[in-house]
C-alpha cells in the first residue's frame, strides 16, 4: 500500500453508517476491492471480510467495533471507518462521526429508513457531517427505490436528490441510470469490475429526463446565480452543476442518493466517485474550534501543517502485541514520532512513540501524521477517548465526545478465585476501550456489577473476557439499571453537621432548595449565597456532598438524577467550620430534601421497531401491549409485512426475542434502542419490591 502523505484536498475521511443488516460491511468490502486494496471479495456470511476481523464479528455476521482502513481511488486517499449497526454499540458510531468529514449512509432498498437509520442520522446531524446516501439491496424482493426516498424525506426531514436511478428492481434490477451524464451503466461480469456505459433504454428515457430535471432544479435552488442562468435558459457546464452540488452537500442542504446491490457487485464505482467528487476534504473544514484550558476562551485554528499541533484521541484499543493504541485525528500541525505533545486533561507532556496507519487488524509504520489524516499512536500513555493532544506552548481543548449512559446491569465473578486480579485487569482494559461500559462493586453484596447498553453488549464483553483474557467467569441474570428522581419542589431544607470531640469540633450548616430538573440533566448544582454567610471556599464541598449523596437514592439505592439543587443559606463557626463539615451538611440536606419532595423510581424506556408478516400482526401487537408497550404507529410495507413502532420499558423486553420467534415461526425481526427514563407506574412499583 502507498505510504505517501496526500495533500489535504486529496483526502476523504468518511464513515459507513446504517441500520443493522442494511449491507454496510458488504458495501465497504466492495469499495476496498474495486479501489485495489483487496484482491478478493470478502463475504459476511463466510466470515472473510476485512473490516469485521474479530472472532465474534465473523461468528455472528455483525460489526461490533468500528474498523478503520485506508484505500485510494482516482488519486485520492480515502480513510474509511466501517461502523456497527446494532444499537448496543452506538458509542462506536458516536466517536467515529466526531472525527469524520463525511458519511455514506446505507439504506435497505426494501425498508428504507429504519430505527437505527434515524439514530445514526441524528448523530451525524449533531456533528454537522455531510452525507451521501446509498440505497442498497435493489435486487431483493420488495425493493422500492421511490419508497426508500420517501422515507428519507418523511422520517429524516431531509432533501434527498438522486444522482442515479435503478433500471428495474428485484430480480429485474439490471443497473443504474447516471442522471448527470444521462447514460445507462450496466455490470455484466460477475465481479462487477468493469461497468459498461451505454445509451439509456428508450422505455426509461422519459423517467430519466424527469428525474434529471428534478435534480437540476434542486441544485439551482441552493445557488441564486445558477438559478438565474437556468431560468434564463443559459448554457451551464457539467462542472458547474457538480461544483454547486458539492457546495450544497457540504452545507447539508442536499443529500445525494445513489443505488445498487452491493452483494451482486452493482453500483459501487459510482458511489466511490461520489465520495471523491461530493464529500468534503479536511481542507473544506478550514479551521478547528476549541477553547483555552485555562482561560476558557474560544480559539479557532486553521488546518495547516505549519500551525501548532492539535489532534483528538477518539478511540483507544489494546493490541495483544503492541499494547495500548490510540486512534487520532490530526486537525492542525503534525504528529511526529519522538516529538512531545501536551494533554490538557492530565496537564502532562507525553512522548509520541510509534505511529501506524491502520488497515482493520493490520498496520504499517509511518513517520508522521499530518493535518487532515486519521491514523494511530502506539504506546501513548494515559490517553483516553476524547483527549486533546496539542503543543505545549499553544494549549487547546477540543470538544470532547458525549456517550449515553448504560441501562443494563449484570453481576460477574471469576470461576477460580485466583483469577480475581486477572479479571480486574481485563475489566479495566475493556473500560478504557469502551466508554459505555461501566464497572462498580455493589456495597451491600460485594458483587462486581457490569453495566452496558444491552444484552448483546454485555454478552460480547463477557465473551471477550473469556477469549482474549483467558478468564473463566460466572454471570448472573441481566437487570435493568433504574434511577430515582423527585416530582415536586421543596424549599429551605436544612442540613446541620455538628460534631464535638477533643480540640476543634466540626460545624457545617446549609439550606438547600430542590426541584425536578430537565430529563437527562443529571444533578445540577448552583448557589445563591448572599453576604458571605458561607465562605466561597466551602461551597465546592457542599456540592461534592450533594453529588456523592445522589449516588444512592432512598427507594432502592439507585442513582438520583434530573434534579436542580440550589444552596440558598447557611451559617459558619469561626473555628469549627471545615470542608468536611460542609460536605456532610450538604449530603444530609440533600437526602432530607429528596425525602420531603417524594422520590420516584425511573425506568429506562426504549424505542422498539418490529417487522412482522401481516398474518402475525395481531399476535405481535397483543404481545407488545402485554409488555406495557405504547404502540405509536403500524405501517404496511411494500413486501406485505408490517412495521410496528412504539415505546416500551426495557424491563419488559427480556426474553422477547424467543417469544417473537415462536409466535412468527422466526419470520419477524425487532430492534430496541434506549430513548429516555420515565417514572415507574405505581402498580409496577409494588411488584419491584425495591424498598
Amino acid at each position: 500500500m502507498d505510504k505517501r502523505h496526500f495533500p489535504p484536498d486529496k483526502i476523504r475521511n468518511i464513515g459507513i453508517i446504517a441500520h443493522i443488516d442494511a449491507g454496510k460491511t458488504t458495501a465497504t468490502e466492495r469499495m476496498l476491492f474495486y479501489s485495489g486494496f483487496a484482491h478478493k471479495l470478502g463475504s459476511v456470511d463466510e466470515g472473510t471480510t476485512i473490516t469485521d476481523w474479530m472472532e465474534q464479528e465473523r461468528e455472528r455476521g455483525i460489526t461490533i467495533v468500528s474498523a478503520a482502513i485506508t484505500t485510494q481511488w482516482r488519486e485520492h486517499q480515502i480513510n474509511i471507518i466501517d461502523t456497527p449497526g446494532h444499537i448496543d454499540f452506538t458509542a462506536e458510531v458516536q466517536r467515529a462521526l466526531r472525527v469524520l468529514d463525511g458519511g455514506v449512509v446505507v439504506f435497505d432498498g426494501v425498508h428504507g429508513v429504519e430505527s437505527q437509520s434515524e439514530t445514526v442520522w441524528r448523530q451525524a446531524e449533531r456533528y454537522r457531517v455531510p452525507r451521501i446516501c446509498f440505497i442498497n439491496k435493489m435486487d431483493r424482493t420488495g425493493a422500492d427505490f421511490d419508497h426508500a426516498l420517501q422515507t428519507i424525506r418523511e422520517r429524516l426531514h431531509a432533501q434527498p436528490v438522486p444522482l442515479n436511478i435503478p433500471m428495474g428492481a428485484e430480480h429485474d434490477f439490471a443497473g443504474v441510470i447516471d442522471l448527470m451524464t444521462m447514460e445507462a451503466i450496466r455490470w455484466s461480469d460477475d465481479l462487477g469490475a468493469s461497468p459498461e456505459r451505454e445509451p439509456i433504454p428508450e422505455a426509461l428515457r422519459e423517467r430519466a429526463q424527469a428525474a434529471r430535471s428534478n435534480l437540476l432544479e434542486a441544485i439551482c435552488e441552493t445557488d441564486d446565480t445558477l438559478l438565474e442562468r437556468y431560468l434564463g435558459e443559459e448554457p451551464i457546464e457539467a462542472g458547474e452543476w457538480g461544483a454547486a452540488l458539492r457546495r450544497a452537500t457540504i452545507d447539508n442542504r442536499l443529500y445525494p442518493v445513489l443505488c445498487g446491490a452491493a452483494l451482486r457487485n452493482v453500483g459501487i464505482q459510482p458511489l466511490l466517485d461520489a465520495v471523491v467528487d461530493l464529500l468534503p476534504s479536511p481542507e473544506d473544514r478550514k479551521e478547528v474550534v476549541g477553547h483555552h484550558p485555562q482561560t476558557g476562551e474560544e480559539e479557532h485554528w486553521p488546518l495547516q501543517l505549519d500551525e501548532p499541533l492539535c489532534a483528538l484521541v477518539f478511540k483507544t484499543v489494546t493490541d495483544p502485541y503492541a499494547g495500548q493504541m490510540a486512534y487520532v485525528r490530526v486537525y492542525s500541525g503534525q504528529l511526529k514520532s519522538g516529538d512531545q505533545a501536551y494533554n490538557p486533561r492530565t496537564g502532562r507532556k507525553t512522548r509520541i512513540g510509534r505511529l501506524v496507519r491502520v488497515f482493520a487488524d493490520r498496520r504499517e509504520d509511518i513517520d508522521s501524521i499530518p493535518a487532515g489524516e486519521i491514523d494511530a499512536v502506539v504506546g501513548l500513555k494515559d490517553a483516553h477517548t476524547g483527549d486533546t493532544l496539542c503543543a505545549l506552548d499553544h494549549p487547546l481543548v477540543l470538544e470532547s465526545i458525549q456517550f449515553p449512559e448504560p441501562v443494563l446491569n449484570i453481576a460477574i465473578e471469576p470461576v477460580a478465585t485466583r483469577d480475581r486480579d486477572e479479571l480486574d485487569r481485563a475489566l479495566h482494559q475493556l473500560m478504557e476501550e469502551d466508554p459505555t461500559f461501566h464497572v462498580h462493586v455493589d456495597e451491600d453484596s460485594g458483587q462486581t456489577i457490569l453495566s452496558g447498553m444491552g444484552e448483546l453488549h454485555l454478552e460480547i464483553l463477557i465473551n471477550r473476557i473469556e477469549r482474549e483474557h483467558q478468564v473463566r467467569v460466572r454471570s448472573g441474570v441481566p437487570r435493568v439499571s433504574y434511577k430515582e428522581t423527585v416530582l415536586a419542589p421543596v424549599s429551605r431544607v436544612e442540613g446541620r453537621y455538628v460534631h464535638q470531640s477533643g480540640g476543634h469540633g466540626q460545624y457545617g450548616h446549609v439550606y438547600l432548595d430542590l426541584k425536578p430538573g430537565e430529563p437527562g440533566s443529571g444533578v445540577v448544582f448552583s448557589q445563591r449565597i448572599k453576604g458571605g454567610v458561607i465562605p466561597s471556599a466551602f461551597i465546592p464541598a457542599v456540592e461534592k456532598g450533594v453529588i456523592e449523596a445522589a449516588q444512592s437514592g432512598l427507594i432502592g439505592g439507585q442513582e438520583i438524577t434530573d434534579v436542580e439543587v440550589v444552596l440558598v443559606d447557611g451559617s459558619t463557626h469561626p473555628v469549627d467550620s471545615s470542608e468536611l463539615a460542609f460536605k456532610n451538611a450538604g449530603a444530609q440536606a440533600f437526602r432530607e430534601a429528596v425525602r420531603q419532595a417524594g422520590p420516584r423510581l425511573l425506568e429506562p424506556v426504549c424505542k422498539v421497531q418490529v417487522e412482522t408478516p401481516e398474518e402475525n400482526l395481531g399476535d405481535v401487537l397483543g404481545q407488545l401491549n402485554a409488555r406495557r408497550c405504547e404502540v405509536r404507529s403500524t405501517e404496511p410495507r411494500s413486501d406485505g409485512s408490517h412495521d410496528i413502532q412504539g415505546m416500551v420499558p426495557l424491563s419488559e423486553m427480556f426474553g422477547y426475542a424467543t417469544v417473537l420467534r415462536s409466535a412468527t415461526q422466526g419470520r419477524a425481526l425487532f430492534t430496541l434502542e434506549f430513548d429516555h427514563y420515565s417514572p415507574v407506574p405505581d402498580k409496577v412499583m409494588e411488584k419491584l419490591q425495591l424498598t
